[in-house]
This record gives structure tokens, sequence and C-alpha cells, in this order.
């Protein structure tokens, strides 16, 4: 199947792009796309455990499964006053 992947803030900026197309198994998890991500893309593996996911809209855990043509964002940790 084929997800388009969102960067948010620091993470597009160290990847270099805000939007990703990823092709990922049948019956893959959130926790999966990370896993590819942070391979393909290490800056993503910095941020792993603490990062905010939403998928089509709706914030969502790693174990949400996907389906093809899901818009899964992802949005480090941020801080500010």
């Amino acid at each position: 199947m084929k997800i388009r992947v969102l960067l948010f803030a620091s993470l597009a900026q160290d990847v270099g792009r805000g939007e990703l197309e990823l092709n990922l198994s049948d019956n893959a998890t959130v926790s999966d796309a990370l896993a590819a991500l942070s391979q393909d893309y290490p800056p993503i593996s910095r941020y792993r455990s603490r990062l905010a996911t939403a998928v089509n809209l709706d914030y969502v855990g790693p174990e949400h499964h996907l389906c093809d043509g899901d818009e899964l964002a992802v949005i480090p940790p941020v801080s500010g006053g």
C-alpha cells in the first residue's frame, strides 16, 4: 500500500522536505511506518519515542493500522512560551 507522510517543524527541516510517499506492506501500522521512515531518514529516529502521529486528521497511537491512501502526519515535540 502507499501512504502520504507529512512532516512538520524540525522534522521537515532535518529531512529537507515536508511531504513524502511511503510504500508499506498490507496491514502495516503507524509503528511500521515510523520504522521505515527512521531507516530511510535517520533524523526521524532521534524523535521516534516522542512523536505525535495523526492519520487522516485524527490523532492515533503506534498500533493504528494504516490503509492504502492514508495521510500520516508526523509531529515532533515542540516547546515554547
